[in-house]
């Protein structure tokens, strides 16, 4: 076994590979970029190495600069984690050579799955299902017709070295497979350096599975189950769940087997994951194969028992895997919410800056320790693990623009599936994040729905659901006056306090008062005025209409999340107070309320709204980012649709173009300067 590994990652990834590590007894290395030198992965780890630069392409991925620091420290292995290097087939050769451990597969495995074109013709010899489709070059776009044509649409149009959604799209006729064809060859020759395309066959209404398989370098694979990947948007996963409410037991029998012929195949040594393609009738068909560990790894590890990563570093010791097919159990059901810096309500752009508050849910899980199951005495599964929260970031850490936009992955167990979606609900009303926007309200929102609730969803459910994008309104509540009456609640603890305070004036002491008026925040002063009666007696009774709340809380001035019990049932909310006015926020819902007298509420009615400043002249950044373009100056006159600037922040590019004709009067910002969210960036006349 290793004394040394280096972890070849940031975030948390190189923080979940420093817990296992560290259960295991091993020495840890981490590396670091000029924006990571006070991350989190930096302070867990034994020692710790700087790289370079904030941009990955100077620091995170360079091959040498990872190789110099084993060799510095005396690293014996290197962990990629997932991203960056990890299923770089040079890096892996490289580290090979230098007598560096890598920790996961040959290189000659990851060359020969990272070829979608090699990976499917490796598939159909392993006798593994594959999509009917043509898996070849094709040279020419009117080719491409012909092809799209012989396979019948619709088709998808794939570039061989493509990713998370780049160099790939969908064609229903013979225009929109020439117009692919060469947008395809485009954005991969971009992006990849790699203009080869293949079409295949478009499965509608598909499910996105996956098999996790691992191997050792004696001959044994096994497969540890499935996950459920279908709820993405823009091909990016949002939640993962194992097992699929989908599938059935022969359908993911067969999958498994397949997974491991495949993995067989290429001789597999380490955790991989085969992806398949689901139709509604259940056939399925490979995908694509990825070599290294997944985001989505730990569902896998809630529901088998199993560190994947312990497994991936005893086998690249040499180790066999100690157990068989036969060994291995499914226990119960586990859902991982990836919880993003990013703003639902402004088309999901990225949101940075620093966690001003990071208060994760209380946990019972840890990455790297055992699943804490407990069965009863018929060996059934009674109670799961609860939750897990795996992340690189802590309270004051920054969310830098260079990195892709996850602050944590929140990972919940339970019983069963209904059990797990409970958990999940539960610990999203936990999670307090404060200094950038986050999806935790879009999480609930996809929760909470019906057809997520049944299983009855694809990979375009997301799309089809909030195809004008995502809003506050979107978020479905079970009672969205329990809000009020909470406010009403904390309204009345700020009144008890006050009327407690010494040195009040004889008659002229804080009076407190039973009748009150709710003023939940509207759009341009459009206020809705909730009357509501409040009775304290041991708890806090509000009246709301005909309902009644009576409502027991556990919560302290100043503190944001707060739990307690409403009718009996248990609840956690987040309370924060705002100058006269409270955020409210539960189940994804959040409402700014402001509590007052009922006179008061009538003068507040006949208050002019206070109207925002005239922005239409200004071209306003639409994200927090860089400035990497300005493509106009002052005096150009420009028409609608031209191109003015661009902003790149995490991984996304931002074009920003002209609404109308006009000239441009001034450059509020320079190129190269980093952007806040709403910052004007161009005047026009």
């Amino acid at each position: 076994m290793f004394d040394k590994i280096l972890i070849a990652n940031r975030g948390e990834i190189a923080c979940r590979v420093v817990k296992t590590a560290k259960k295991m007894g091993i020495t840890t290395v981490a590396v670091y970029s000029d924006a990571d030198r006070d991350a989190r992965h930096v302070a867990l780890a034994d020692e710790a190495v700087h790289l370079g630069p904030a941009p990955s392409r100077e620091s995170y991925l360079v091959a040498d600069k990872i190789i110099e620091a084993c060799k510095r420290t005396g690293a014996q292995a290197v962990h990629p984690g997932y991203g960056f290097l990890s299923e770089n087939e040079d890096f892996a050769r490289r580290v090979e050579q230098e007598g560096i451990v890598f920790i996961g597969p040959k290189h000659t495995s990851i060359a020969a799955m990272g070829d979608k074109i090699a990976s499917k013709k490796l598939a159909l010899a392993a006798k593994v299902n594959t999509i009917p489709g043509y898996n070849n070059v094709i040279e020419s776009a009117e080719r491409a017709v012909v092809i799209a044509r012989e396979i019948g649409y619709p088709v998808m149009i794939k570039a061989s070295a493509g990713g998370g959604g780049k160099g790939l799209r969908v064609a229903w006729d013979d225009h929109q497979a020439f117009d692919g064809y060469t947008s395809c060859r485009n954005e991969a020759r971009a992006a990849f350096g790699d203009d080869r395309v293949f079409i295949e066959k478009f499965v509608e209404q598909p499910r996105h599975i996956e098999i996790q398989v691992l191997g050792d370098a004696h001959g044994n694979v096994v497969y540890l189950w499935e996950r459920e990947c279908s709820l993405q948007r823009r091909h990016q996963k949002v939640i993962e769940e194992a097992p699929s409410p989908f599938i059935a037991d022969a359908t993911r029998r067969a999958m498994g087997e397949q997974a491991v012929a495949l993995a067989k195949a290429v001789n597999y040594q380490s955790a991989g994951t085969v992806e398949f393609v689901v139709g509604r009738d259940q056939s399925f068909y490979f995908l694509e194969m990825n070599t290294r560990l997944q985001v989505e790894h730990p569902v896998t590890e809630c529901i088998t028992g199993i560190d994947l990563v312990e497994q991936m570093i005893r086998v690249a010791a040499g180790e066999r895997l100690p157990f068989t097919q036969q060994d291995l159990r499914r226990e119960g059901w586990a859902i991982e919410c990836r919880i993003n810096a990013e703003d639902p309500q402004r088309n999901f752009l990225p949101s940075t800056g620093r966690l001003t508050r990071y208060q994760p849910p209380p946990v019972a899980m840890e990455a790297g320790e055992p699943m804490p199951w407990r069965f009863d005495e018929g060996g059934r599964l009674v109670e799961g693990g609860g939750v897990r929260v795996d992340t690189g970031v802590g309270e004051g850490g920054e969310i830098p623009m260079f990195y892709d936009s996850m602050i944590a992955k929140l990972i919940v167990h339970g019983a069963s599936r209904d059990d797990a979606i409970a958990r999940m609900r539960d610990a999203l009303d936990a999670f307090v994040i404060r200094g950038v926007s986050s999806n935790i309200g879009f999480q609930s929102a996809l929760l909470a729905h019906p057809r997520f609730a049944a299983g009855d969803f694809d990979t375009g459910f997301i799309a089809q659901q909030w195809s004008e994008g995502f809003r506050a309104a979107d978020v479905p509540h079970d009672d969205p006056d329990f809000l009020v009456a909470l406010a009403a609640g904390v309204y009345r603890r700020y009144r008890d306090r006050a009327a407690g305070i010494s040195g009040q004036v004889a008659g002229h002491g804080v009076r407190i008062g039973s009748d009150f008026v709710v003023v939940v925040k509207g759009v341009a002063g459009a206020h809705r005025h909730v009357p509501v009666r409040v009775e304290v007696n041991g708890h806090t009774k509000v009246t709301v209409g005909d309902k009644v709340y009576s409502i027991v809380k556990d919560w302290s001035f100043g503190a944001v999340r707060a739990t307690g019990h409403c009718n009996g049932e248990p609840f956690t909310a987040q309370i924060e107070r705002h100058g006269l006015w409270y955020r409210l926020q539960h189940r994804g819902l959040v409402i700014d309320a402001m509590v007052l007298a009922p006179r008061a509420a009538e003068l507040l009615r006949v208050m002019p709204a206070k109207q925002g400043a005239d922005m239409s002249k200004f071209v306003l950044s639409p994200m927090p980012g860089l400035l990497v373009d300005l493509a106009v100056q002052p005096g150009q006159a420009v028409r609608a649709g031209e191109r003015l600037a661009v902003i790149e922040a995490m991984k996304m590019e931002n074009i920003l173009t002209a609404a109308q004709d006009g000239t441009v009067a001034e450059l509020l910002a320079k190129q190269g300067e980093s952007l806040a969210v709403d910052q004007p960036i161009i005047k026009f006349a």
